[in-house]
């Protein structure tokens, strides 16, 4: 049910966000525990996006608001929510003003508008 839910709140959040959306465009090979997002703002290039998710993930650690949700090196740029049981639906849905804010913020670092 946690797992569930935790889906549900990371779905919610991509759905109102335009500059996220899931790396698996397929839902049926989504994993609903280990969640990988991918930078979906085409108005940035290859290099920008990777600068802007790096730029989410420094931030965000040294807020102390999320650590280790970089994108695996190999893969395109974008973050890794942990949503398993063993976290509550209620911390990612506070997580998420917090990936804006902070996505607003890289891009401003990089002299773009948010």
């Amino acid at each position: 049910g946690r797992v569930r839910a935790n889906a549900e709140a990371i779905a919610d959040w991509v759905a109102r966000t335009g500059w996220v959306d899931y790396l698996a465009a397929s839902p049926a090979i989504r994993s609903p525990t280990s969640v990988c997002l991918r930078l979906a703002d085409r108005a940035l290039d290859a290099k920008a996006q990777a600068d802007v998710a790096a730029g989410i993930a420094e931030r965000l650690e040294r807020e102390r608001v999320a650590y280790d949700i970089g994108a695996y090196r190999d893969a395109p740029p974008g973050l890794r929510l942990w949503a398993g049981a063993t976290v509550e639906a209620s911390d990612l849905a506070a997580l998420t003003p917090w990936l804006d804010w902070a996505y607003g913020e890289a891009r401003s670092a990089l002299g773009l508008a948010a």
